[in-house]
């Protein structure tokens, strides 16, 4: 069977934008359309990029009798260093370079087949495979087109007809607590994507499985972050994968007793062989020892981390609860506390942001964008105007119960906010010239008014186009983002 899917950087900052969350449930009913013809032995499920990989998750995990491998293709070849690309599009926010020139920057930043190259949601979709074991061992960053990558390929359907028929290591048996509990800890030790604070939580229920954002905030006191990874770092996944990769931040994570050692995976010798790192042999693959990191700027032992604590943080106070994703923000910038600036629509915050008005320190909020009020979309848009204003000497942060994505970092953002402002959520209250204070800190999201003496703003009327009247259904039925944001699993009793 096939799934649909979407490009988030292609519906970035547009319309499309607003069905990106909810394709994910799309693609997992898609899934359960397919194996519901009960025709399987085995499932291969052919995912990489941001939702299809929870989609298909959730979808097989309601035919966890059947044994599941999952096959990624590998990340593009490096293109147009990251931090080029960052400053083009700065430049182009700020009015100095025009359209062409940044066209042409970011068809040399994603030029080829494969995953964008930066440590964003489709890789961290990778890693997250990996330390649960749906793998075959090492092949999530192997580059498309290669022989390595076609040995992985082929190793991984000769794995699956060995699997098929058999009930041995089926899906429901890899995809336990503590193969959940894996997933979180690979997050925050390599400082991936925000958006797996929902995604987590969403794929768990599909197992049975309850999983919060304080059993994430608890695990992130004890996880070290050991890798920086563009947005994070410098390097993208390509260099990461060269210094070592997933085998050396599994090894050092099973070294220091950071990880589940004895969860059951498609492989034979278990989660030891995912500290290993994939080589060809007589046009063979086989696997090799990871002694040590190839390059420090990028990966580093627990003994000596880049924080103490994993790379994202739960925020709480009278606003609610948000992430903070400490790991792609400088230390410097984990607290700022300004006058709040409300809007309800991206535009016209980068209208504002044109015009001028944003000059000074400033707590951008950008309500009604949770997945009851418009789907929350990714408001990545917004991070090089930010960024701008930023670099400028101000103090700026974000406040959303929308998204940003993957790749977002730089600026200070409490992303996810619950409960969202569509319905009497207190973000529904903010008003301009509020203090509000975003703590990373201390974990602190708060604003210094009485919210209990204000009404809520108006809800949002729904909008029409480019297919959003047909998601309705799940966009008035969701449940909250740390439910994971799914009317599919609510319905479901799930």
């Amino acid at each position: 069977g096939g799934t649909p899917a979407m490009c988030d950087g292609v519906t970035q900052g547009e319309d499309g934008m607003e069905l990106s969350l909810f394709s994910r449930d799309t693609i997992a009913l898609a899934t359960g359309v397919a194996l519901s013809h009960q025709m399987f032995d085995g499932v291969a499920c052919l995912g990489i990029c941001d939702k299809i990989v929870p989609g298909l998750m959730i979808g097989a995990l309601r035919f966890g009798h059947l044994p599941t491998v999952f096959v990624p293709g590998g990340p593009m070849p490096s293109g147009i260093s990251n931090a080029q690309k960052q400053e083009t599009r700065q430049k182009y926010a700020s009015g100095e370079i025009g359209r062409d020139e940044l066209l042409e920057s970011e068809l040399g930043s994603y030029h080829s087949p494969g995953t964008c190259t930066f440590y964003g949601t489709a890789n961290s979709n990778q890693m997250m495979m990996e330390m649960m074991g749906l793998h075959i061992p090492g092949a999530a960053f192997v580059q498309p087109g290669t022989k390595l990558r076609q040995a992985f390929d082929r190793a991984a359907i000769h794995r699956l007809a060995a699997l098929s028929g058999t009930t041995q290591r089926t899906l429901a048996q890899v995809v336990d607590e503590k193969a959940i509990v894996n997933a979180v800890i690979g997050l925050l030790a390599t400082g991936g994507s925000t958006n797996h604070a929902i995604h987590i939580p969403a794929m768990a229920r599909a197992a049975g499985i309850r999983i919060d954002w304080n059993d994430m905030a608890e695990i992130s006191r004890v996880v070290p972050l050991v890798a920086r990874v563009y947005p994070n770092g410098s390097g993208d996944v390509n260099q990461f994968h060269a210094a070592g990769g997933m085998a050396y931040v599994v090894g050092e994570l099973l070294d220091a007793g950071l990880a589940h050692a004895d969860i059951l995976t498609v492989w034979d010798e278990g989660f030891a062989a995912y500290a290993k790192e994939p080589v060809l042999e007589d046009g063979a693959l086989g696997w090799a020892a990871v002694e040590t990191s190839r390059d420090e700027t990028m990966l580093r032992p627990v003994s000596d981390p880049f924080q103490s604590d994993g790379g994202m943080r739960l925020l709480t106070g009278n606003l609610g609860r948000a992430c903070f994703k400490s790991s792609a923000v400088e230390r410097e910038r984990w607290t700022i506390e300004a006058p709040a600036r409300v809007f309800e629509d991206q535009s016209d915050v980068l209208a504002a942001f044109k015009a001028g008005e944003l000059n000074r320190d400033v707590v951008v909020v950008v309500r009604f964008q949770g997945p009851r009020a418009n789907g929350m979309p990714e408001l990545h848009a917004l991070t090089p105007s930010l960024a701008v204003l930023q670099n400028r000497g101000h103090r700026v942060a974000l406040v959303t119960d929308g998204r940003m994505s993957g790749a977002s970092g730089k600026v200070p953002a409490a992303i996810h906010l619950t409960p969202e402002a569509k319905g009497g959520g207190p973000l529904s209250k903010v008003r301009d010239g509020d203090v509000i204070k975003v703590c990373a800190e201390t974990g602190e999201l708060s604003v210094d008014a009485d919210l209990e003496a204000r009404e809520p703003a108006p809800d949002r009327e729904a909008e029409w186009g480019v297919g959003r009247e047909l998601f309705r259904m799940m966009q008035t039925h969701a449940d909250g983002a740390e439910q994971g944001a799914s009317a599919m699993l609510a319905s479901a009793g799930l």
